[in-house]
């Protein structure tokens, strides 16, 4: 694969044998930026899990302490008095039927969907649809609630999914390199805290396999895992 100038560059600030600790990696990231615009920052774990066995098909979400920097269109899906909750709390979108009805029609212009459970049946109809966008509300991620209200109010301020791919990797955005080394150490530690916690019990040996971070067009950087959470 060709790459840019910039990043050949900005490639060669990088010592592809070395683990960094957490904070060089992140000063790195932010350093080998090559977008004109506030890109963000990606971390990616490589665990020792196997997505296939259920109780290792670890998901959940983590509400990161500086936010991510993205701005995500929330979509309520309720009836009654819940709908003015998760209007007040700042939904960008709430509707019961009609907008089931409007989804299964071909619009999508919403990043996230919330739905109280008893929507969950109509809902369910769209699976085949919202699934392979990852856009189903599950319990697990606190997407399926009651409380409509925190539910909208911890995406808005930068809650994130996370779950493996086939192989066991879980990637997720940690901020924007506007935030600086420390506020994305801040979040990263988060992150890392809350798979070290998520740890299925049938798991032998080491865990965590590998670790990098890299900022949006920049490159990948190892990070050592055991200064994460220092």
């Amino acid at each position: 694969m060709k790459r840019g100038k910039k990043y050949v560059e900005a490639a060669k600030l990088v010592d592809r044998t070395k683990a960094y600790t957490a904070l060089e990696a992140l000063e790195l990231a932010v350093k080998t930026s090559t977008a004109k615009f506030d890109a963000s920052v990606d971390v990616s774990f490589r665990l020792n899990i196997d997505p296939r066995k259920a109780e290792q098909n670890i998901r959940g979400a983590i509400v990161l302490p500086n936010g991510t920097g993205k701005t995500r269109k929330v979509l309520v899906i309720c009836r009654g008095a819940k709908q003015a909750e998760a209007t007040e709390a700042g939904a960008d979108y709430v509707g019961e039927a009609e907008v089931i009805n409007k989804i299964q029609q071909g619009w999508f212009d919403f990043d996230i969907i919330v739905a109280t459970p008893d929507m969950m049946g109509q809902l369910g109809k769209l699976g085949r649809v919202l699934g392979p966008k990852g856009l189903m509300p599950n319990p697990k991620t606190g997407t399926v609630t009651m409380d409509v209200a925190k539910a909208v109010k911890e995406i808005k301020a930068g809650k994130v999914e996370y779950r493996p791919d086939k192989v066991g990797n879980i990637q997720m955005t940690i901020g924007k390199v506007s935030f600086g080394a420390a506020k994305l150490q801040e979040n990263l530690k988060v992150v890392y805290d809350t798979l070290v916690k998520a740890r299925p019990s049938t798991i032998k040996g080491s865990y965590i396999k590998n670790v990098s971070v890299a900022a949006t067009m920049g490159p990948g950087i190892k990070v050592d895992s055991e200064t994460i959470a220092k």
